[in-house]
């Protein structure tokens, strides 16, 4: 009898099979969802514990800190119809939110809308952008609140200033990133495009906003970014219904419970829509970040 079988024992001639490659990428992937799921949930419960001690040490008043139950039944009363009262100043939590989100979409859609056109032709005509470069910039570093004001003179205090401010906020940068993707359009890319009988509108069409879009849609989503931020300004005067002002509306009479539903009403259906714009980034230039 060789060394070999000698050293072998009965019931375990072979090893246990690998786990398939396939199983093994699928668990993989299962774990990363579910870590990537728990990790935001457990910051979120720490956050909420956090928060509850603090509002429970008496270190400020419940004015100044409100518990979570607190800022939740704010969230209730608003929400609904109580004691003949009906939401926040006549109007539901929700309306607030959808007028918001309506001057939004018409503000910041309007402001995209002309920052990808200056964008495409500062990006191709050079003298445009020696022209229009410092101006944009300008109006970048300035906060809504520098021109508001202004905007309410020459506009009313009805919807106008509030459409125009945030058109004005979500303007540079689209305007910024549009530019500086199509300037980095590879020259190659348009010579080539060119000596196929190709013409201007054709490098524009097919060469210049298909190689410029992933940084255009990052632009959109900072400018998205910017007209949230902008909306509290913007809702300043005459700003009910809206989720800003009443926001501002509580301020005025210390309801920081109302306050903070509506901050973090704002920050929700803010991570909502980038979130939704991150899904088109996706779909549309699925080629970004691959080699």
């Amino acid at each position: 009898m060789s060394t070999t079988s000698r050293l072998r024992k009965p019931g375990k001639q072979t090893a246990p099979a690998d786990v398939p490659p396939e199983r093994r990428l699928t668990t993989g992937r299962a774990r990363a969802r579910v870590r990537h799921a728990a990790l935001p949930f457990g910051s979120l419960l720490l956050f909420l514990l956090l928060w509850q001690l603090l509002a429970a040490s008496g270190t400020w008043s419940e004015t100044l800190v409100p518990s979570p139950a607190k800022v939740w039944d704010a969230f209730v009363a608003v929400s609904t119809t109580h004691d003949g009262v009906r939401g926040y100043n006549g109007t539901t939590l929700v309306e607030h939110l959808g007028i918001s989100l309506r001057r939004i979409a018409i503000g910041a859609g309007l402001g995209i809308a002309v920052g990808v056109l200056f964008g495409l032709l500062m990006g191709t005509v050079g003298w445009l952008r020696s022209l229009f470069e410092p101006w944009i910039t300008f109006l970048r570093t300035l906060p809504p609140l520098a021109y508001f004001s202004l905007l309410i003179i020459w506009l009313g205090i009805n919807e106008e200033p509030k459409v125009t401010l945030l058109a004005v906020a979500a303007f540079p940068p689209v305007a910024v990133s549009t530019t500086t993707a199509v300037a980095a359009v590879p020259k190659s890319l348009i010579e080539a495009a060119r000596a196929l009988g190709a013409s201007r509108w054709d490098v524009v069409r097919d060469v210049v906003v298909p190689s410029a879009l992933p940084e255009t849609l990052t632009g959109v989503r900072l400018a998205v970014g910017v007209a949230y931020s902008s909306l509290v300004a913007a809702e300043l005067v005459n700003g009910l219904p809206g989720i800003g002002g009443m926001v501002k509306d509580a301020a005025n009479y210390n309801n920081t419970p109302v306050v903070l539903v509506g901050i973090i009403a704002i920050g929700v259906s803010g991570l909502i829509i980038d979130g939704l714009l991150l899904r088109l980034e996706r779909a549309v230039v699925p080629w970004r970040g691959r080699a």
